[in-house]
């Protein structure tokens, strides 16, 4: 710093040149990395021995000469070293669908592209190379599968077989008019012989193996014979082979058919043969290779060698006369990236005389002398081609062919199968098509795996299967349609909430291709080679119509991201999602049918089908059926577990064989069936269209009929989904007959049938009559039938769950079905306890009333059903249905006591009887288990269910109240002496009263405050009772007065609280005045009579608000006569006009009396009257006077209306502060 300081100018020249050193480094930092490129390789399945180390061959060494183990097997080489002078088959056409069925999961979404190794280093040079280029291309998803589509060979086939006539005309017609084969020259087969010589002396060394003759002739002549020979397959056998067979290991088993969640696992789709047609994969490695961004799995038989300083090498032979051109340097490096192989080896020979070796690292390969190249380039010509082609090959299941002239520019993209199409040949002469659509359904398969967790892939599912379908013929593959359309059915969801409902599920177009072995070397050392046939340099200008796409020149693709604006990675394919569960259902169905029609078209045995028109439809029994119809269907339903528990292994009656594809494939159909219709009666149960929902039920029944005809044995899943349908025919049959009114609907609903459910009952009658389950789902007009046949239904389902088969294994819904039981049995006691009681009425004013025998029967089923119910509830541990039940109960029996009483030959009711005590005694008795039960549950159950709290509570109180009543009214003093009668009523009463809940707030606390009411009106009157008629024990008769003034009190206070009873309430006044009256005649003194007289008056003015009441009552029904179209008044609560005349009758002299008496009295009094009491007394005349003034005659409402002035007159006087005087 101090000589910076000293010297600013050398300080800052300095900073420039720094500065500009820093911008040169950079540069070049750039530029070096400018020619990187990002790979990576991962071997996923390799068939070759761990790399030993090679033979470094001396030098002079004669490569013309064969070595001992030249043309033996050996797993170091692979196919590398036995196929160059074809000793061994070429490789087969479809080898990229050899890797795609090995690896499935990889297929379809992870991988961009499957194809040999040669046929990705011929496209990557196609910018380099004058060479033509013919591949396939077929599109799976996202990922492209290429395969070389040798033309020569095609059209050699198609002259023998007469295939593919429709493309070599159209090549013939529009690319080269003067197509002729063009044999390999003698030169070509002597590098390849010397080549697979110097890799047997590589892995041999010693030479000390026995010779073997060497004759290049016959080496010509064998590849002539192995060109000349078809490796295309000319048919596709469903006929196995065993030398077909991979030994690869399979991360997918082939012909295993992939199983949904909650399903039985399909059957398996084809047979060994149908399902790999031979399509093996060959090669010594498959590597997962990412270059850059683009994803390839890749097949490779490059020898690779390892040992010492270098554990991985390849080898490699060059003429030393020769240079490396810029195609082999391209060729050498993209071996080395794709098998992860970090250095190359290269041996120099001239003539096949060994010279030198030399080493050299990959990295190295793009800068070598004379063949230097930019990997950027490369990396561009990849990315430009996979967007051409994902952009371009949309369509899954088309054949595409990519194709290039020798010496063109010009690179076309055909669609195969549209100009197959348009040809008019059938699907089955393109060999694509059945490889292609097998590929489909198998990544389909395995994407069902991951649907659940993944919905998003429901729709390229979807589209991989329609695609699929769309390849096939029916009656060549029903197999395959059958099983993919049982897959579609499974796409929609019947039994889960929709997620994500409203998402666009999208599915993805791919590609397939297959790769060769090794290619041939030397003729991609040449850049005008014409070796594989003489095409044509140019091309007609009228062959672009037919083209999908076209690269005009192929000098675009070096041009960075030229066609990316154009790539698109995944169409859009929407799965049709719905919220609808019946369009849900009908889109399962639709492919339900579809997948049974393959199957039905599949089974020859025709000649024992039942005869049936799938256009004819198939009537639907309903009938009125009665009490005694229900006992003759008893017999049939009680075969319905019988039905489903058998295990049958009979032939079925289509003539299918236990076991086959049609067999098991049919039982997945039937159960998908049975399950929609499941879903869609329940479904129409919530919509209360009950006609619907039994016509479903009905069907997915008979669906589970035709199963169980079919199966052999029956899943303990199975036998669980049959009690869920059991349990829902069993609740739609309990609500149709609740809802009797809308029968007509219902069967209009019930007759109903769509061509879709003809046809599948159609299908379903090949293999059954389906008529187990007709009584079960018979649409009758008897509510009493169709709750015995629900009863039936959850008999059933209960025997099924508890069964050794499916004991345990669902608790939940056993728990369900118990409920149901006890609810049906329920329904059915309250049913039989209505009609007893319906019976009982009838007989109402008839002379005898004898209890009938129908009455007992009625009786006897009503209380069995209450039983079996609360049995049912108390198995679950339902202590409020229990309750309910016994509340039932209680109602029960109190019919039966009511059917008991005695009748005199005038039509008066007897004393009570002892058959109705006895009936009485059983409710007290259930009344016992209710108070232990609300005892027990009084912490929890008036909070968690106050309505089951309420109802109970009522129940109680009603049958203590009318055990009381009866007792007080028809008191039974033949058998039972007063005192005892009292004691019995007054415990009664009083535990009616217990119940009786004043407090909440609830619909039944008037009826609670009427009931407590009464009951202190009626104590009150038995005690005022007990007093005028007891003699002789003074201090009974004063405990009883107490009393009766005590209940008066209560009693009056509850009736002005309700404001609805004017009667009850004017009645208990009265009675309480003449309790007063009869307390002052036996009173000597005249100032306690006139003490006494005095309250009775003061009670007497409390009954001006029963009159008030009454007054209103009245009013409004006069309005209601002048105004007939005037809005009844919400509050009017029908007022007994004959109940109030009696009242006023009784009320008027009570008055009179009470003034009278208080006249005579005032009058008589010895001591001096004060004005006090002289106003008193004027008054009481006067009111007196009135009283006896009124016409007798005058309407009510007048008589009522003085009543009230006359109340009023007298209330300031008595000096009340009651709330029920007159204001």
């Amino acid at each position: 710093f101090r000589w910076c300081e000293c010297d600013a100018g050398n300080l800052s020249a300095l900073l420039m040149k720094l500065c500009q050193t820093f911008v040169f480094l950079k540069e070049l930092e750039a530029c070096s990395s400018s020619n990187e490129v990002k790979s990576s390789a991962v071997v996923k399945y390799s068939a070759a021995p761990p790399p030993t180390s090679y033979a470094l061959l001396q030098e002079k060494t004669d490569l013309k000469l064969p070595p001992a183990n030249w043309l033996r097997e050996n797993p170091q080489l692979g196919s590398a070293g036995t196929t160059v002078l074809g000793s061994s088959s070429k490789s087969k056409p479809f080898s990229s669908f050899g890797m795609a069925y090995d690896f499935i999961d990889s297929i379809g979404d992870d991988v961009d592209v499957v194809s040999d190794s040669e046929n990705i280093k011929k496209l990557l040079k196609i910018p380099y190379s004058k060479s033509h280029v013919s591949m396939a291309v077929h599109r799976v998803g996202r990922t492209l599968l290429l395969d070389e589509l040798d033309i020569q060979e095609l059209f050699m086939r198609s002259s023998q077989t007469g295939d593919w006539t429709w493309l070599k005309e159209f090549y013939q017609r529009l690319i080269d008019q003067k197509w002729q084969r063009k044999k390999k020259s003698k030169e070509h087969w002597y590098q390849k012989a010397i080549l697979s010589k110097f890799l047997y002396y590589s892995i041999n060394g010693d030479g000390a193996a026995e010779a073997v003759p060497d004759s290049l002739n016959e080496g010509e002549e064998e590849g002539e014979a192995e060109e000349f020979s078809p490796s295309w397959p000319a048919t596709f056998t469903n006929t196995p082979s065993d030398s077909e067979e991979s030994t690869a290991p399979k991360e997918f088993a082939l012909g295993q058919v992939t199983s949904v969640p909650k399903e039985q696992n399909l059957p398996t789709l084809f047979n060994e043969g149908e399902n790999s047609q031979g399509l093996r994969n060959d090669f010594v490695r498959n590597i997962m290779w990412t270059f850059e961004d683009i994803h390839m799995l890749v097949g490779s038989n490059m020898p690779i060698f390892g040992g010492g300083r270098y554990p991985a090498v390849s080898l490699r032979l060059r003429d030393n006369n020769k240079p490396i051109n810029i195609l082999t340097g391209i060729d050498y490096w993209l071996d080395n990236l794709m098998c992860n192989v970090p250095e190359l080896v290269m041996c120099f020979h001239v003539n096949g005389i060994v010279q030198k070796y030399e080493m050299i690292k990959t990295e190295d390969i793009p800068d070598l002398e004379n063949s230097t190249f930019s990997t950027r380039v490369v990396k561009d010509i990849a990315q430009n081609i996979l967007s051409f082609l994902k952009s371009n090959c949309t369509k899954e299941g088309h054949t595409y062919w990519l194709f290039k002239a020798s010496g063109s520019d010009i690179v076309k993209l055909y669609d195969l199968t549209t100009l197959c199409e348009e040809a008019e040949e059938e699907k089955c002469q393109n060999p694509f098509t059945l490889p292609v659509a097998v590929l489909l359904y198998k990544v389909a398969s395995n994407m069902m795996l991951k649907a659940r967790q993944n919905r998003k892939h429901y729709g390229t599912i979807r589209t991989l299967l329609l695609n699929c379908v769309k390849l096939l013929d029916e009656e060549r593959h029903p197999q395959i349609i059958a099983s993919a359309h049982y897959m579609l059915s499974e796409l929609f969801q019947l039994d889960e909430p929709e997620e994500d409902g409203g998402e666009s599920l999208r599915a993805g177009g791919s590609e397939d291709s297959y790769s060769d072995e090794e290619g041939e070397e030397e003729e991609e050392l040449q850049e005008d080679s014409d070796d594989n046939g003489s095409h044509s340099t140019c091309s007609d200008p009228q062959d672009d119509s037919k083209a999908v796409a076209v690269i005009r020149s192929v000098g675009e693709l070096s041009v960075p991201e030229k066609y990316r604006s154009t790539h698109q990675i995944r169409p859009s394919y929407v799965f049709p999602v719905s919220q609808d569960k019946e369009e849900r259902c009908r889109h399962v169905l639709s492919c339900v049918l579809k997948g049974l029609k393959a199957v039905d078209g599949s089974i020859k045995k025709e000649s024992d089908l039942p005869a049936a028109d799938p256009n004819t439809p198939i009537p639907l029994k309903y009938e009125d059926r009665s009490a005694s119809g229900a006992c003759a269907a008893e017999k049939g339903i009680a075969l319905l577990l019988d039905r489903v528990q058998e295990d049958q292994k009979h032939p079925t009656r289509s003539g299918m064989i236990p076991g086959s594809w049609q067999h098991r494939m049919k039982l997945q159909l039937f159960l998908k069936a049975s399950k929609a219709y499941y879903v869609l009666s329940d479904a129409a149960t919530n919509l209360l269209k009950y006609g619907r929902a039994l016509r479903y039920i009905r069907l997915a029944l008979q669906c589970h009929d035709a199963y169980c005809s079919v199966s052999t044995t029956l899943h303990p899943r199975v036998l669980l989904f049959h009690s869920q349908c059991l349990s829902l025919c069993g609740d739609i049959q309990l609500m149709l007959a609740q809802n009797a009114s809308n029968r007509a609907a219902y069967l209009e609903e019930y007759s109903y049938q769509t061509k879709e459910d003809q046809e599948i009952l159609h299908s379903l009658h090949r293999e059954s009559s389906c008529q187990a389950f007709n009584m079960a789902t018979d649409l009758a007009m008897d509510p009493e039938y169709q709750l015995f046949v629900s009863s039936k239904c959850y008999e059933a389902a209960y025997d099924l769950l508890i069964s050794g088969a499916v004991k345990d294994q669902g608790p939940d819904q056993l728990a369900q079905v118990l409920k149901r039981l006890g609810n049906i049995r329920n329904e059915m006691g309250v049913y039989y306890m209505n009609q007893a009681a319906a019976l009982q009425a009838d007989k109402e004013g008839m002379s005898k009333r004898s209890v009938s025998v129908a009455e007992q029967e009625m009786w006897k089923k009503s209380f069995a059903f209450f039983e079996k119910g609360m049995k049912d509830f108390e198995a679950i541990a339902d202590n409020t249905n229990t309750a309910l039940l016994l509340c039932n109960t209680g109602r029960l029996m109190r019919i039966c006591a009511q059917a008991h009483c005695a009748v005199s030959a005038d039509q008066s009711r007897g004393e009570f009887s002892p058959e109705e005590a006895l009936y009485y005694n059983k409710v007290k008795t259930a009344n016992f288990f209710w108070s232990v039960f609300l005892h027990f549950c009084i912490s929890i159950y008036p909070l968690s269910h106050p309505a089951v709290w309420d109802s109970v509570n009522w129940e109680l109180s009603t049958t203590y109240f009318t055990l009381a009543t009866l007792l007080q009214d028809y008191a039974p003093l033949s058998r039972k002496a007063q005192e005892q009668i009292e004691r019995e009523v007054t415990e009664a009463m009083m535990k009616s009263l217990k119940y009786c809940d004043l407090q909440t707030e609830s619909a039944r606390q008037p009826l609670y405050q009427y009931r407590a009411a009464t009951i202190h009106h009626r104590l009150a009157s038995m005690y005022h009772s007990c007093f005028r008629n007891q003699v002789g024990d003074e201090h009974l008769r004063k405990q009883h007065r107490s009393l009766a003034e005590l209940h008066y009190s209560k009693a009056v206070r509850l009736f002005l609280s309700l404001k609805d009873a004017p009667c009850e309430l004017l009645r208990t006044l009265l009675e309480r005045v003449a309790f007063a009256e009869f307390t002052m005649a036996g009173q000597s003194s005249s100032g306690a009579k006139l003490k006494t007289l005095t309250g009775a008056l003061e009670i007497m003015t409390e009954t001006c608000y029963a009159f008030q009441i009454i007054h209103k009552e009245l009013l409004e029904e006069q309005t209601q006569v002048e105004n007939p179209e005037a809005p009844e008044s919400p509050s009017s609560s029908g007022l007994n006009l004959q109940e109030v005349m009696k009242l006023i009758g009784v009320f008027e002299p009570s008055l009179s009396f009470l003034l009278l008496q208080l006249v005579k009295l005032m009058t008589a009094m010895k001591r001096k009257p004060s004005n006090k009491d002289d106003e008193q007394l004027k008054l009481y005349k006067n009111v007196y006077s009135k009283l006896l003034r009124a016409e007798k005659n005058a309407p009510l409402l007048s008589r009522v209306e003085l009543y009230m002035e006359l109340l009023q007159q007298l209330n300031p006087q008595t000096g009340s502060g009651n709330t029920g005087v007159c204001s």
